[in-house]
């Protein structure tokens, strides 16, 4: 176990220690499973422990009952709280510290794994659970869909501007933000990383994009986010052009919202 905890970076390792020799002590536990960062090896000193724990199948109610209880054993436990914001009720967030720390202890079943987008380092493990699994199943990142973003992205903006046109500033700058995020992001890293993320990373996987991509953060103001939003529109443009992927473009609602906007 030393030589995979030695994969966990340094200011994390004594919560990744204590959660494994906490689910050794519990029959209900199988295995814990490192993912994120350390599963890809590009974790540094700003990481998060990002934790799988795989239980009994007869005992994961159970276990998802006590989490908070769980993760207070395992150091000084300043909040935590269940991940329903995100769609995943069987994961616990937690903030550790001093020093701080961000970790997320997520409680599966074996069955749970076959359904996975990455293959996680085991830390530790009773059985061969997570072996099963993965030797009969693969992990599948979820996959950008060009046709998705162009049937959304002209509703969405015209969206946008009618906020604007309102005063409900601060809702605009908001859904500029997450149309950057779930628009031109993933079209901006299509080809450059396997694992598309929103906005993460964004600057290092598209830098010549950065200064048009500053140009779509606007402040509350009603002229600032109109522009914004007009730089957003002619980045859209520009990466879906320049992807390659052929979309059935929705050249009506387009034509008819670049209107709106210059109106």
């Amino acid at each position: 176990m030393s030589i995979v905890i030695d994969r966990v970076p340094a200011h994390l390792r004594q919560l990744a220690e204590a959660v494994v020799a906490e689910a050794e002590t519990d029959p209900r536990l199988l295995a814990v499973v490192a993912g994120g960062s350390i599963a890809t090896g590009t974790s540094d000193e700003h990481s998060d422990l990002d934790l799988v724990l795989v239980c009994a199948p007869d005992k994961h109610q159970e276990c998802l009952a006590e989490a908070p209880v769980f993760a207070a054993r395992l150091g000084p436990l300043l909040a935590s709280f269940t991940g329903e914001h995100v769609g995943e009720p069987r994961l616990l967030i937690a903030l550790y510290g001093p020093p701080l720390a961000h970790v997320d202890l997520k409680f599966v079943t074996p069955d749970d794994l076959r359904d996975r987008v990455e293959d996680g380092v085991v830390l530790w493990q009773r059985d061969d659970s997570v072996d099963r699994a993965y030797s009969t199943s693969q992990p599948s990142w979820p996959e950008v869909d060009p046709q998705w973003i162009e049937d959304r992205f002209w509703v969405w903006v015209h969206y946008t501007a009618v906020k604007i046109a309102r005063g409900e500033l601060f809702e605009a700058v908001e859904a500029l933000g997450a149309i950057r995020s779930a628009t031109i992001a993933p079209l901006a890293t299509l080809g450059r990383t396997s694992k598309p993320s929103g906005v993460r990373r964004l600057e290092t996987l598209a830098p010549e994009l950065v200064p048009e991509l500053r140009a779509t953060v606007p402040i509350a103001d009603p002229d600032d986010c109109l522009r914004a939003l007009n730089a957003s529109v002619d980045l859209y443009r520009k990466v879906r052009d320049s992807s390659g992927v052929a979309v059935e473009r929705r050249t009506a609602a387009e034509q008819a919202v670049v209107a709106f906007l210059a109106d």
